[in-house]
Formats: structure tokens, sequence, C-alpha cells
């Protein structure tokens, strides 16, 4: 049997509650970054919530990992979120998936 990907754990809160639903994987693939998404949200709004949500919590492991403090590592992934909307390195391909995402 071959090793898979190094996949990160199902949030407990996530494992007791039968409701929950997974709505994106990210994993990073020869320096790129390969997504699985459910569109999940009526309102597209609420992915800028979840986006805005994910860096928090990676600006809090830079801190408590002694990398940057939590204000400056939110900072710089604020500013290269304007820079890749401004000027895209990649848009990459959305295709569509199986009944799980895209």
């Amino acid at each position: 049997m071959s090793a898979g990907p190094k996949e990160q754990p199902v949030p407990p809160d996530a494992l007791a509650n039968p409701d929950a639903v997974e709505v994106l994987r990210a994993f990073v693939v020869d320096g790129g970054l390969s997504i699985s998404f459910t569109r999940a949200f009526d309102d597209p709004g609420m992915w800028g919530m979840l986006l805005v949500d994910v860096a928090r919590h990676a600006a809090r492991v830079f801190e408590k990992e002694g990398v940057m403090d939590e204000a400056e590592a939110m900072a710089r992934m604020v500013e290269m979120f304007q820079a890749e909307l401004d000027c895209p390195t990649d848009l990459g391909q959305t295709s569509e998936g199986n009944e799980r995402g895209h």
C-alpha cells in the first residue's frame, strides 16, 4: 500500500456533529496549490469570511511558533491577497467535480 497525502485531522467538533460539511480541502503539490471544494454558501460573501477566518488562524500560528507576531503575519497575508487580486500569478482552472465538489 502506498502512502497518501499528508492530511490534516478532522476537527473534533466536526467529528462530533453529523451535520458538519467539509467545504474546502487544500494541498501543496509541486510548489502549487491544489484544492477541492463545495460551493456550500448561498452568499459568495461567506467565502470572504471563511478566507479571513483561515488567515486569522494562520496568523496566530505564526506568532505561536515565534516566526512573527500575529499582526505582522496578517498584514503580510493581506498584502499578498491584494497583490494576487491585482496581478494574478496563476489563474488556474476550475473544473466540474463530482458530487462532492470542484
